[in-house]
C-alpha cells in the first residue's frame, strides 16, 4: 500500500460492474481495498480508519449494522472525506450525522432511471392487463374464461407520481408520450413551474391519491418520507386504482396496504421494494393475486449497473482530487468539509 495514496474502501462487492475498477485503475495514486464482512473486525476498522472514500451498499439488509455510515462509524474514521452509496438510495447512510462530521454524502442518482422507469411501466401493464393473474392460472388450472380476466387500458388515464426526480420525470415523460396520460406530481421541493417543465401538474399528496388511476412512488427514503403512504392515503384512492412502488421499503406502510387490498379498496399493487428484502413467500402481501411482486430488481439491468459503477468511480476520483461531486446529497456540508479536506489531504479543494 502506498502510504501517501488516496484511499477508497468497500465491503464485499462494488457497484456490480467492473467499470468501477477500470476507472479507478487509471489512477496510480489511488488504492482500492476490498473488505469482507466475515473478516477480522480489527482489520476492517483499521482499513476504514485510513480510508478517504467509503463506497457503501445501499441495501440495508445486506450490510451488517456496525458498518452503516452512522455516527459510531464516523467517530472511528478520522480520515473519512466522503461516503458514496452504490445506488440512488442511501438507506445505509445517516446523512445528518455525516453533515455534522464534515463528511460528504453522494449517490449515483440518474444512473438507473431508464431501468426503473421501464419497470414502473411494466408493472402498470401487468396490473391493468392482468398478465400475471392469467399466467398463474394457465400454469396451474386447465381451461380459462377470458372474460373473467377482463382488463383496463392505460390510454388517457391519470398517473400520480410521488417524487419527480430522475426516475419520476422519466416516468412522466413516457406516460405522456406513449399513453397520453394526465400526470400529477407530489414533490414539495419543486415549484409548479418546475413540475410543468418535467411534464407534470403539481399536486398535494392527498389530492393526487384521490385523482390518480395509478400511483407511482419514486421518492427517496428519508425521515420525511418514512411511512408517507399510510392507511389514510390508501383510503383516498379509487377502488379502480393501482399502487406501484419502485422506491424503497418503508415509504409505504405494508400492513395498511394489505388491509386496503383485503378490503378491496384498491384494484391492485405492483411492488418492487419491501420492508425486508427479499420478502418471504408467506409475506401477507404475497397472497394477493392482484399483487405483482419483484425483489428490488427495477434498477438491475446490465446498462444501469454499468452507468452506476461509472458514476460512482468518477465521483470518488473527483472527491479525491478536491472537486465538488455532481450528486452531492448534503451540499450544506461544503464549508466544513473544505476545512477537513485541507487538513487531511494537505491542499485546498478546487471549488470552495
Amino acid at each position: 500500500m502506498n502510504p501517501n495514496a488516496k484511499r477508497i474502501s468497500y465491503f464485499e462487492y462494488l457497484p456490480n460492474n467492473e467499470a468501477f475498477k477500470e476507472v479507478v485503475a487509471r489512477r496510480a495514486d489511488v488504492d482500492l481495498t476490498r473488505m469482507v464482512y466475515a473478516g477480522p473486525e480489527a482489520d476492517n476498522w483499521k482499513q476504514l480508519a485510513q480510508t478517504h472514500v467509503y463506497q457503501v451498499t445501499a441495501a440495508r439488509d445486506d450490510l451488517p449494522r456496525q458498518y452503516f455510515a452512522e455516527a459510531d462509524l464516523l467517530a472511528r474514521c478520522p480520515n473519512l472525506l466522503a461516503v458514496s452509496s452504490n445506488g440512488a438510495g442511501y438507506d445505509t447512510v445517516d446523512a445528518d450525522a455525516c453533515t455534522a462530521a464534515g463528511v460528504l454524502v453522494v449517490n449515483q442518482t440518474g444512473g438507473n432511471k431508464e431501468a426503473v422507469a421501464e419497470h414502473v411501466l411494466g408493472l402498470m401493464l401487468c396490473l391493468c392487463k392482468r398478465i400475471m393473474e392469467t399466467d398463474r392460472y394457465m400454469r396451474h388450472t386447465g381451461g380459462i374464461n377470458r372474460n373473467a380476466y377482463m382488463g383496463t387500458e392505460i390510454q388517457g388515464k391519470t398517473i400520480g407520481i410521488v417524487g419527480l426526480g430522475n426516475v419520476g420525470s422519466r416516468v412522466a415523460q413516457i406516460c405522456r408520450a406513449a399513453f397520453d396520460m394526465r400526470v400529477l406530481a407530489y414533490d414539495p421541493y419543486l415549484t409548479a413551474e418546475q413540475c410543468r417543465e418535467r411534464g407534470a401538474e403539481k399536486s398535494e399528496l392527498h389530492d393526487l391519491m384521490r385523482q390518480a388511476d395509478y400511483v407511482s412512488i419514486n421518492c427517496p427514503r428519508n425521515k420525511e418520507t418514512l411511512n408517507l403512504i399510510d392507511e389514510r392515503c390508501y383510503g383516498l384512492m379509487k377502488p379502480t386504482a393501482f399502487f406501484i412502488t419502485t422506491a424503497r421499503g418503508g415509504i409505504h406502510n405494508e400492513a395498511a396496504l394489505a388491509k386496503a387490498l383485503s378490503e378491496k379498496r384498491i384494484a391492485g399493487a405492483g411492488l418492487d421494494v419491501w420492508d425486508v428484502e427479499p420478502p418471504k413467500p408467506d409475506d401477507p402481501l404475497m397472497k394477493f393475486e392482484n399483487v405483482v411482486a419483484s425483489p428490488h430488481t427495477a434498477g438491475v439491468t446490465y446498462e444501469s449497473r454499468w452507468k452506476m459503477a461509472t458514476f460512482a468511480a468518477e465521483q470518488a476520483i473527483q472527491i479525491l482530487d478536491g472537486e465538488r461531486p455532481p450528486r452531492l446529497i448534503n451540499p450544506e456540508v461544503w464549508p466544513a468539509y473544505a476545512r477537513r479536506f485541507e487538513a487531511i489531504m494537505g491542499r485546498s479543494v478546487k471549488d470552495a
